[in-house]
């Protein structure tokens, strides 16, 4: 099944709710990284969705792109016995209008607690995918947090950390001239 655009119920998500957005397309990117290669914008400022297993309750860990998930870390704040990435199988069913590689950080809408890196909440904007691999949101990271109410820690490898925070702190914009303000 082909998902061409961000799913309405997202989008109808965020306008109930007051959020702010726009919306970005690109050439088709089925990693974050590549979202933020063809975005022209760096790794640390592109947030992505990893669903692990937290014992067996699934979770939303939202970590920058060029940065790498430390199950250890997520075990610890979680305060689970056993942490490891989901299987497709055991997430796919949450987001039933997304394609599979590009879940949205939004667990209020898709029933899954949310965790996120603190190098993102430096971040005055996340842009994320967020249900297509061919279309990318943004919005402010202060409209993401009152929306999901976050567990905001450090879940990257340690030595990604300094970097992911020296990187998300600055400002940029996408340079793509495809998009639009909703």
């Amino acid at each position: 099944m082909r998902f061409p655009m961000i799913p309405e119920a997202i989008q109808h998500y965020l306008r109930r709710n007051g959020v702010r957005f726009e919306r970005y397309w690109h050439p088709r990117a089925v990693s974050a990284q590549e979202v933020a290669e063809s975005l022209h914008v760096s790794g640390w400022r592109v947030a992505k969705s990893v669903i692990v297993m937290a014992d067996r309750q699934p979770w939303i860990v939202v970590v920058p792109a060029a940065g790498t998930v430390d199950l250890d870390q997520v075990r610890d704040m979680l305060g689970a016995r056993h942490v490891r990435l989901a299987t497709e199988p055991e997430f796919s069913g949450h987001f039933p209008d997304c394609e599979v590689g590009a879940e949205p950080p939004f667990g209020e809408l898709y029933g899954l607690p949310v965790a996120v890196d603190e190098s993102l909440s430096l971040a005055e904007r996340l842009l994320f995918r967020a249900g297509s691999h061919e279309e990318s949101l943004e919005l402010r990271f202060q409209d993401f947090a009152i929306l999901e109410w976050p567990l905001v820690a450090s879940f990257i490898e340690e030595e990604q950390q300094l970097q992911a925070i020296h990187n998300t702190g600055a400002p940029s914009r996408p340079r793509e001239e495809a998009h639009a303000h909703v």
